[in-house]
């Protein structure tokens, strides 16, 4: 039976069972489509990354004697639709039987469906032979339960999986060592020049400039540097493990004005892709760790485990859990446009301007950058969760939906009314100068709550305490701040309004 099997742009696993062995009345087919590039404006590399790993994928395929069939963005035949380049392969080789891996993402799950349903031949889903979870387990895990809480489930993939364990109990005597991740970076320890790859990417550039694909952000590079290939993949998990690791768990939550990367893996394109499977990058890091046990501790591992089979599968299992309603969420009602200054990176607030000129320049930036920077200016100036959904989707090489919209909806913006979030991620400027040296460089006063020269973050932390008040007065994580805003006086509360609603007006004049 002649058989088309379809590979995603974010299904690139070598070691997926569909490749055991040759068959040649088996096809492999890629797309790079408008249908993928246009539905959302996405950062320069992240279109060139995922197709150079898609293009390096399927020539690993074809070096492997599989046959391929590939439509790059520039060819004549491609339809730069999913159903219509399909159809058009079945006609063209006579196609007996289709065959694909289940999307991560609602929204190509329900096209996919779709097109099978439609189709005159027979058709089967597979899994992608990736996650240490299936897409119901965190449902039926939390099912009858009132809070979706990410600890618990963590404990439970720790004990599932036997990870960090010391029988029923954890290594080390405690589960979470977060308390231990909070360290402020002021140059020490040092931190060496991050592991770079040259994949030349000069005709993939050609290729997207000669299409007219509008993207933002900027790319001057003729390499691009993330891995895009297993071999590649390991490379860097092996010199995290070696360089940075030791010092992951202290930094993770750090933040600074001259590095972009700190101690961070830099693996999240080439797992989100596929690349390198979640159990291939624990296993590496526990034996790594075992083996170097008198110089790691124990809070530099479980920082980046919990990162790995907690939050990561998490966030898979609450977006199938809640999908497709959870895209429309927006519980605090925020209607607020999106700032121009967030596709320049051009304003006087150093943290802003610091942390979008380098999401721009690298298309990327780590998790607290996105939350208490990027995510809780957006929530404190009201901003639609639509716009904040689209901006951290297009701008983040490692942004895929599953991952994306759980983390802004519900864990930067509780749209969601705190089925992720116990509540909202939100801080004036004292949080920001407490983990960063943006502060002390900043064109504003982080101590002054008004006034021209006043940090913008202040006013409109205790501006959205107040206009958010009926909605969030009754979460217990909020009594104590709502109590010191209790306390303000009438004309000092006025004051911070009045300067709160000119930045959410006005965001270029700031």
């Amino acid at each position: 039976m002649k058989t088309l099997r379809l590979i995603l742009g974010d299904q690139l696993n070598s070691n997926h069972s569909w490749y055991k062995r040759k068959d040649d009345n088996v096809f492999y087919c890629m797309f790079e489509m408008r249908q993928e590039t246009d539905y959302v404006r996405h950062h320069i590399q992240k279109v060139v990354g995922f197709f150079a790993a898609m293009r390096e994928f399927s020539k690993q395929l074809v070096q492997n004697n599989h046959n391929v069939i590939y439509f790059n963005i520039v060819d004549a035949k491609n339809q730069h639709d999913l159903e219509n380049n399909i159809k058009l392969l079945i006609e063209q080789n006579a196609i007996e039987h289709f065959e694909y891996q289940a999307p991560d993402e609602y929204r190509l799950d329900q096209q996919l469906k779709s097109i099978c349903n439609d189709l005159s031949i027979s058709s089967s889903c597979c899994d992608t032979e990736h996650f240490l979870t299936t897409r119901n387990e965190l449902a039926e895990f939390f099912e009858g339960k009132k809070q979706l809480l990410m600890e618990r489930f963590y404990r439970n993939m720790r004990k599932k999986h036997h990870i960090l364990m010391e029988g029923e109990q954890p290594e080390g005597g405690i589960w979470n060592y977060d308390h231990n991740n909070r360290k402020k970076w002021k140059g020490n320890p040092e931190i060496p020049n991050y592991k770079a790859f040259k994949n030349d990417v000069r005709q993939i550039c050609n290729d997207i400039s000669s299409s007219e694909i509008e993207t933002i952000g900027h790319f001057e590079s003729e390499y691009f540097e993330y891995p895009i290939n297993l071999k590649q993949a390991q490379e860097q998990l092996s010199y995290f493990c070696r360089v940075l690791l030791p010092h992951f768990g202290d930094y993770q939550d750090a933040l600074h004005t001259e590095e972009v990367y700190l101690f961070h893996s830099r693996l999240s394109f080439a797992m989100n892709t596929k690349i390198i499977s979640p159990k291939e990058i624990i296993e590496a890091v526990m034996t790594h760790y075992r083996q170097h046990m008198d110089d790691i501790d124990i809070a530099q591992v479980e920082g980046f485990i919990r990162q790995v089979i907690g939050w990561r599968e998490y966030m898979r299992g609450m977006y199938w859990k809640e999908m497709p309603s959870y895209k429309t969420l927006n519980e605090l009602e925020n209607h607020e446009d999106i700032p121009e200054f967030f596709w320049t990176g051009e304003t006087k607030m150093n943290c802003l301007q610091k942390t979008i000129k380098n999401s721009l320049e690298h298309a990327y930036a780590h998790h607290i950058q996105r939350l208490m920077i990027t995510g809780n200016y957006l929530l404190l100036t009201q901003t639609h969760p639509n716009a904040v959904d689209d901006w951290y989707l297009g701008i983040y090489i490692d942004a895929i939906q599953w991952v994306q919209l759980p983390n802004t909806r519900g864990m930067s913006q509780y749209a969601d009314g705190g089925k992720i979030a116990t509540k909202p991620y939100v801080s004036s400027g004292s949080y920001i100068n407490k983990m960063s040296n943006y502060c002390s460089s900043c064109y504003y006063k982080v101590k002054e709550k008004t006034g021209p020269n006043a940090c913008p973050f202040n006013s409109l932390y205790w501006n959205f305490l107040d206009d958010k008040k009926t909605k969030l007065f009754t979460n217990q994580r909020m009594r104590m701040m709502y109590s010191v805003l209790n306390k303000f006086s009438a004309e000092d509360l006025h004051e911070m309004k009045l300067r709160a609603a000119e930045i959410i007006t006005h965001p270029e004049r700031f």
